[in-house]
């Protein structure tokens, strides 16, 4: 066992299932392995701008009942960068020194964060400006944080958008309709091809891959002149119009959110194709409830390494999980770049095997490059 530390524990950012299972296997490796005294700290680094800072001892018989629990019992939050933190009088204060004061203040010996890469980043900044001994822990239901394969919260949300597919199969049917969901997907589509391939989706449409509205509206034509009454189409909320225009609501306060694809589409593929057409936006029911089997173990895995990093003195990492095994890496190579889906990767191959529509151009209109170069030659 090694020496007896004090180490703090935060979720930052949109909340997800499975926070509150990384939590309790946090708060259980440090207590029962090494026997360690862990401390959370509520609301992110919000419960850190409080006087006295709003935190809360942790024990393990406390958080045995919370693996199954959605969102986190801490508390979260997406907005107030601490390097920009808006003010009542509108300005913009840097306001990190009083979140690294009242984090030593606690006498913290290490700092254990779970967020997505731009949480990880404020972090991180946080921690080389504060000599704060720092762990990430990788969430995201839109499991865009570069190298590792999965994150916390999105094998959770690709079963509600899954069932939500297996739901509207039937009223798509028993209606004749054109059913499209919009999914959530800032950055990348994976919860949209995953789920699409998983749900039997018909057309699936991503940020990564630009698509033509006639294209999407010629199948949807062609099946139903197949005798192929229904059509489901998933779309991430990040594609934008057919112009190339990305969507945008405004929401309280000047904030503004992606949104609005999947009726935009709607109102597109009814005017070009005369399908009746029906949007379900499924929004934060992606982020909620219990969380799946798999993002309990990832979570349960990636709290035990969090600790053990911890006890090593290696700091200042992100664990990962990378080919059915957890590791860790520099926090500066995770926040770097954002992981998207590879146009040319599996889960496309296998879309477009399966006769799924991407929305580009059709496989026999499809040359490859070295048939372009000779084309051009000729």
């Amino acid at each position: 066992m090694t020496a007896s530390k004090k180490i703090g524990i935060l979720t930052s950012g949109g909340d997800c299932s499975g926070l509150n299972a990384a939590i309790r296997a946090v708060t259980h490796c440090a207590e029962n392995v090494y026997g360690w005294e862990v401390v959370g700290i509520c609301r992110a680094t919000r419960g850190l701008l409080r006087q006295p800072p709003d935190v809360v001892r942790l024990t393990a018989s406390q958080v045995d009942n919370w693996l199954t629990m959605g969102g986190t019992m801490l508390g979260t939050t997406n907005k107030g960068n601490p390097f920009a933190f808006p003010m009542a009088d509108g300005t913009r204060l840097d306001r990190s020194q009083e979140i690294i004061d009242n984090y030593h203040s606690l006498g913290l010996d290490a700092l254990i964060g779970i967020g997505g890469d731009g949480s990880l980043a404020i972090l991180h900044k946080l921690a080389m400006q504060g000599n704060i001994n720092f762990v990430g822990i990788p969430k995201t239901i839109d499991n865009d944080v570069s190298i590792t394969e999965r994150s916390i919260g999105f094998e959770s949300a690709v079963n509600i958008a899954t069932e939500a597919l297996d739901r509207l199969h039937f009223t798509a049917a028993s209606h004749d309709r054109v059913m499209i969901v919009e999914v959530m997907g800032r950055d990348a589509g994976h919860i949209a091809i995953n789920a699409g391939i998983a749900g039997g989706a018909h057309v699936v449409l991503i940020p990564e891959i630009k698509y033509d509205l006639k294209t999407v509206c010629d199948f949807i034509c062609d099946r139903q002149n197949s005798g192929q009454n229904y059509t489901l189409v998933v779309v991430s909320e990040a594609v934008c119009t057919d112009t190339g225009k990305t969507l945008q609501k405004e929401l309280q306060f000047g904030e503004r959110r992606l949104g609005g694809i999947g009726q935009y589409l709607a109102d597109e593929v009814a005017a070009k194709t005369g399908s009746e057409t029906r949007v379900t936006a499924l929004g934060h029911i992606q982020r909620g409830g219990t969380a799946s089997p798999l993002d309990r173990l990832l979570a349960s895995a990636f709290g035990v390494a969090a600790v053990n990093l911890i006890a090593e003195e290696k700091f200042n990492q992100m664990v990962t999980w990378e080919q059915g095994q957890v590791s860790s890496v520099p926090i500066t190579e995770a926040i770097k770049t954002y992981r998207t889906v590879d146009p040319e990767g599996t889960l496309v191959k296998t879309a477009r095997g399966l006769g799924i529509c991407l929305g580009d151009l059709p496989i026999t209109e499809k040359i490859s490059e070295p048939e372009r170069q000779l084309q051009e030659m000729a």
